[in-house]
C-alpha cells in the first residue's frame, strides 16, 4: 500500500480525529504522545478508543495510533477495552501503531509483544528521532515487527544539540542513514515533518527532496499539507506508463526464457525494473493502466 502521507491528529480532539480521513492522507495517526498534555492522557485514550470502535468510522486510509513512550501498555489496555468499565467486545479499527523515540530493536519487539498479548497484530512504525535511534537504525528496521521507519528531525536536533536550519544540513546524514536502513530491510521510510504548515512552496520543495533521497512518504501536521505531499510522491502519468511497459516487457521475457530485453530502445536491467515497480506502487489505483499484476515491493514487508 502507498504511504505517501501520514497525517497526525491529536488524540484528545475527537472532532478532529473524525474529520482527519477527509484530508486524503494515506495514513491517519491519532497521537497520544506529543499532541496531548500529560494530564489529558486518560481522556485522550478514551477518545481514541471511542473513534476506533465506532462502526461508522471506516476510512479508506490506514489507521495508526502513536503510543506514548512512557506507558505503551496503558495505551494499549485503554484501546482494547481492558478497563473494568470498558466494552471489550467492541471491534477496534487499528492497522498500525507508531513508537516514539525508538533507540533499539528491542523496543519494537517489546511493543509487538504487548500488542500480541492483547490480541492485536498491527504494523509497527518505528520513529527514529534520537542519536541512539539513528545509530541503531539498521537493527530497528530489520526487526521482524517493523513495517516502516519514520524519521524525526526536530527531536533528533534537540537530542544532539543541533540548530535547525532551513537547509537541513545538520540532520542530512541522519536523514540519509534512516532511508538507507529502511531500504536495506525492505520496509517503508517516512520523512520528517515540515513545521511551517503555512509555507506550501517550502513543503513541496522539501517533499520533493525527500523523494530524491528515497523516502516513500512524509509526515503531515496539518490537513493543508496532505495534498502537496501526495502530489510530490505521486508519479506523473508518463512515468506510470513507462513503468507499465517495463513490467509488461519483463513478464514477456520471463515467459519466453529471455534474461535480456529492452523498452523504448533502452536495455532494461534489475535497477530499472526495481524503479518501475516502485513507480507503479506509488501510483494511485485509478491511474494504473494495464494489468492486475502483483505490484508489491520486493521487500520483506510487502
Amino acid at each position: 500500500m502507498a504511504r505517501r502521507s501520514l497525517l497526525f491528529s491529536p488524540g484528545d480532539r475527537p472532532e478532529l480525529m473524525r474529520k482527519a480521513p477527509g484530508a486524503g492522507a494515506d495514513v491517519i495517526c491519532f497521537d497520544l504522545e506529543d499532541a496531548v498534555a500529560p494530564d489529558r492522557k486518560a481522556e485522550a485514550r478514551e477518545s481514541v478508543r471511542a473513534v476506533l470502535t465506532d462502526p461508522d468510522f471506516a476510512p479508506d486510509a490506514e489507521v495508526c495510533v502513536r503510543l506514548t513512550a512512557a506507558e505503551p501498555a496503558a495505551d494499549l489496555d485503554a484501546l482494547v477495552g481492558a478497563g473494568k468499565d470498558a466494552d471489550s467486545d467492541a471491534d477496534l479499527r487499528l492497522d498500525a501503531v507508531m513508537l516514539p523515540k525508538v533507540g533499539s530493536a528491542d523496543r519494537v519487539e517489546e511493543a509487538a509483544a504487548l500488542c500480541a498479548d492483547r490480541g492485536l497484530d498491527p504494523a509497527v512504525f518505528a520513529l527514529v528521532e534520537t542519536a541512539a535511534g539513528v545509530l541503531s537504525a539498521e537493527s530497528i528496521a530489520a526487526a521482524a515487527a517493523t513495517d516502516a521507519l519514520v524519521f524525526g528531525a526536530e527531536d533528533l536536533a534537540a537530542d544532539v544539540g543541533a540548530t535547525r536550519t532551513d537547509e537541513g544540513t545538520e540532520v542530512l546524514y541522519a536523514r540519509e542513514h534512516v532511508v538507507l536502513a529502511a531500504g536495506a530491510a525492505g520496509v517503508d521510510a517516512i520523512d520528517t515533518v515540515f513545521t511551517d504548515f503555512s509555507d506550501a512552496d517550502g513543503l513541496r520543495e522539501e517533499a520533493g527532496f525527500a523523494l530524491t533521497l528515497g523516502y516513500d512518504g512524509k509526515l503531515a501536521i496539518h490537513p493543508a499539507q496532505v495534498d502537496p505531499i501526495n502530489a510530490a510522491f505521486t508519479p506523473d502519468p508518463e512515468e506510470v506508463e513507462w513503468a507499465e511497459r517495463v513490467l509488461d516487457a519483463r513478464d514477456a521475457a520471463e515467459r519466453e526464457g529471455r534474461a535480456v530485453f529492452q523498452v523504448d530502445g533502452e536495455m532494461i536491467d534489475a535497477p530499472l525494473i526495481a524503479q518501475a515497480e516502485r513507480i507503479v506502487e506509488r501510483a494511485p489505483a485509478g491511474d494504473r493502466p494495464g494489468t492486475d499484476r502483483d505490484k508489491n515491493r520486493s521487500g520483506r514487508h510487502s
